[in-house]
């Protein structure tokens, strides 16, 4: 009998809180969204199954060692943790006191529970190593560098504001988190208002490594987040636009782009970042990978790196972040208030940045010969190509003869620079208050 009771104890289903039930289902909902609606499925795909991993009772494959310490409720662990932070020895007070300290002070106490037996789960090394080292992020940007024609922003650079315009997206989303918390609606701190800022910018990278920076504690909600409006980018821009523009604007034809020089695309990502670096140091990490990406796709002399970054090394680093991402995925973090808050200003975000573009693109009509279609300004926010597929789409529903896709994909680009830029500003002026 003690056998049956000591193996009834031992089953996950024994251990299961109403929390991990909930983000079990949460799980299941990214899976089915990303297999069955094709929302994302790259990344949605592999956070889903690290959300489903991260939830199993009493496996603990996303848990640190500090957290599998905290979990055992070990009485004299638990005091020796305690006697080192200064405080109660309970697991809330010990939880307080570690968001207080400094992180040489957590990775005290992680070592610590490591010489007390303890070891980190599957999931939390892969997090450690992708993401809290920044590393994943900065991975893929260079994939995502090595994937980019800069030719369409070379050839119309007026586009280079348009993608800088729809970066108000981001800002104006900081503000409103503020003023949630102002008003004393949602709680967010001016690094965690900063993180949830950059999924106005429409660049799930992007995203999560301003997160891992700034508030870890909220990475898996701005990541599911980013990645989930990204996906809705074809839904949620067409009637932004059409309110915006008038039919006589959407038909616009633009003329024809410029044939681009091969020396004006190796000199370019090259001359980017030392300008902006050089301004701007906070944003040469992920503008850096960005344009060294580029320029091994432009050279034309390292096609075997090109082609690597761009295939077999940025599908390995998407399955490793997918996952890391997913850790983060546990009830006691995204079943909060501020998850709420999250999704709701990440759609306003999404839809002051396609805003700011459309405007952008009409206001510099005012003082130019050679229109743009303002459609084009909608593909700012960076989700490269879908937003300038969903330009295209909607300029060809006015004249099906008036093909956008190109000119769209100049603001487009200009929009991923402009996130990284940014993403740098926020790192900057956050972390030095």
């Amino acid at each position: 009998m003690e056998s049956l009771n000591a193996l009834l104890q031992g089953m996950g289903l024994m251990h299961l809180g109403a929390g991990q039930a909930i983000m079990l289902l949460v799980s299941l909902l990214l899976l089915w969204l990303a297999i069955a609606k094709k929302f994302e499925p790259l990344l949605l795909l592999p956070i889903g199954f690290g959300g489903l991993l991260s939830n199993i009772p009493e496996a603990g494959m996303a848990l640190t060692a500090l957290e599998s310490l905290l979990a055992h409720h070990d009485a004299g662990q638990l005091a020796g943790i305690a006697a080192k932070l200064n405080c109660a020895p309970d697991v809330h007070a010990i939880k307080e006191a570690l968001a207080l300290a400094l992180p040489s002070v957590q990775g005290q106490m992680e070592n610590l529970a490591v010489d007390m037996g303890y070891t980190p789960g599957v999931l939390a090394l892969f997090y450690k190593v992708a993401i809290g080292s920044g590393v994943a992020p900065l991975v893929i940007f260079m994939g995502v560098g090595a994937m980019t024609d800069f030719g369409p922003l070379l050839a119309n650079p007026r586009t280079l504001l348009l993608g800088a315009a729809a970066q108000f997206g981001i800002f104006a989303t900081v503000l409103g988190a503020l003023t949630l918390n102002y008003f004393g609606l949602i709680s967010f701190t001016l690094p965690q208002a900063a993180a949830i800022g950059i999924i106005g910018g429409a660049d799930g990278p992007t995203a999560i490594y301003l997160s891992g920076k700034l508030a870890p504690e909220l990475l898996g909600a701005i990541a599911v987040a980013a990645y989930s409006y990204m996906a809705l980018v074809p839904l949620i821009q067409p009637p932004i636009m059409k309110a915006l523009t008038t039919e006589t604007e959407r038909k616009i034809r633009m003329v024809q782009l410029r044939t681009v020089s091969k020396r004006e695309k190796i000199l370019f990502p090259v001359v980017l970042l030392m300008l902006v670096a050089l301004l701007l140091p906070d944003a040469a990490p992920l503008l850096g990978m960005f344009c060294f990406g580029n320029l091994m796709r432009e050279s034309g002399v390292v096609e075997r790196l090109s082609d690597t970054v761009q295939n077999g090394l940025i599908n390995i680093v998407t399955i490793f972040l997918g996952l890391s991402v997913g850790a983060k995925l546990v009830a006691d973090k995204f079943l909060q208030p501020q998850t709420l808050g999250i999704l709701l200003l990440g759609g306003i975000a999404f839809g002051i940045g396609t805003a700011a573009g459309v405007l952008m693109a009409k206001l510099l009509n005012l003082c130019s010969k050679n229109k743009i279609n303002p459609l084009i300004g909608s593909a700012g926010v960076s989700a490269v190509p879908m937003a300038a597929r969903v330009s295209n789409k909607v300029g060809l529903e006015s004249d099906p003869q008036n093909f956008l896709l190109m000119h769209a994909m100049g603001p487009n680009v200009a929009g991923v620079i402009g996130s990284a830029i940014a993403a740098g500003v926020m790192l900057k002026y956050v972390l030095a208050m």
